[in-house]
């Protein structure tokens, strides 16, 4: 008997998402940072054992969209709740339980079993995690509650457990070599955009979106050309720095990671340029995979 399913974390921003989502597939497929928003995409995780699949999505922080870029985050969000046949439901010690209720309704209205993670229990003690177990138990009545810390990895196997027990019977709906469903080049954007929102303040990291132009793997290294896309000349200027020296530390740091993911010496080549307003336009939107071609 084989079992195989697609579960999909949902769940407001900042909450630990990702680094559930890495944990659970055990590798480093969601970029992870302090800043919300961070996830813009679906990305799915696979993991195979000759008994079960399970495909892992891990979704954009749940937001009320200020421009057209976030509608497309808040669908890629709502799509997970529609082919999920588990849904993980991300929440934590420290966020405002009322965030966001119309999304919480959504997720009552779903036929697949909700698994409710109650994560960051370190930040917090005994009498305030039960108190917040009986707020979640009243609000998703149905939902089976997993307090855990993702980043203490406290409690994640006995979740991990429990995906395979409800996992429903079927094949793989992926080859069972496959980590991911997203090509190489989407998580050299991804490495390169994580090392830009650890390294800029403010809307910079927000207004940034990274095209690889150039994905020539070698047998002994791997030739990288990306773009870095901003909206204003001045994000530019913050972007590249004085001398250059801010993107150079952008450089260095990402190709250390890329280096690390794939295996293999890396020479990578950043460039900026300004694409004006680009997260409000459908056309670049559709260029840079938020929406359909």
């Amino acid at each position: 008997m084989h079992k195989a399913g697609f579960v999909n974390i949902v769940g407001n921003p900042n909450v630990g998402k990702s680094t559930l989502m890495n944990r659970l597939v055990g590798e480093k497929i969601s970029i992870i940072t302090s800043k919300s928003q961070t996830t813009r995409h679906r990305i799915k995780g696979i993991v195979n054992t000759a008994d079960y699949q399970i495909v892992f999505s891990d979704t954009p922080g749940v937001v009320k969209p200020s421009y057209k870029m976030q509608e497309y985050m808040l669908e890629f969000s709502k799509s997970a709740l529609v082919d999920a046949d588990i849904i993980l439901y991300v929440t934590d010690v420290v966020e405002k339980i009322e965030k966001n209720s119309d999304f919480i309704e959504k997720v009552n209205k779903t036929d697949a079993p909700v698994l409710l993670v109650l994560n960051k229990i370190d930040l917090t003690d005994q009498k305030r995690l039960e108190a917040l177990y009986e707020t979640w138990h009243q609000l998703i009545p149905r939902a089976e509650i997993f307090p855990l810390s993702a980043t203490e990895n406290f409690n994640v196997d006995n979740l991990f457990r429990r995906i395979v027990e409800l996992l429903p019977e079927g094949e793989a709906y992926f080859p069972k070599e496959d980590l991911t469903d997203m090509p190489a080049r989407f998580f050299v954007n991804e490495i390169i955009r994580e090392k830009i929102l650890k390294n800029y303040e403010k809307e910079v990291p927000y207004s940034v979106e990274v095209e690889v132009e150039e994905f020539k793997e070698e047998e002994k290294r791997i030739n990288i050309m990306a773009v870095i896309y901003v909206e204003r000349s001045s994000q530019k200027g913050i972007l590249i720095g004085k001398g250059g020296e801010a993107l150079k530390k952008v450089g260095t740091e990402a190709r250390a990671d890329i280096e690390a993911f794939f295996g293999k010496k890396v020479f990578l080549n950043l460039y900026v340029k300004v694409l004006k307003d680009w997260r409000n336009k459908e056309n670049e939107l559709k260029n840079f995979g938020y929406a359909n071609k």
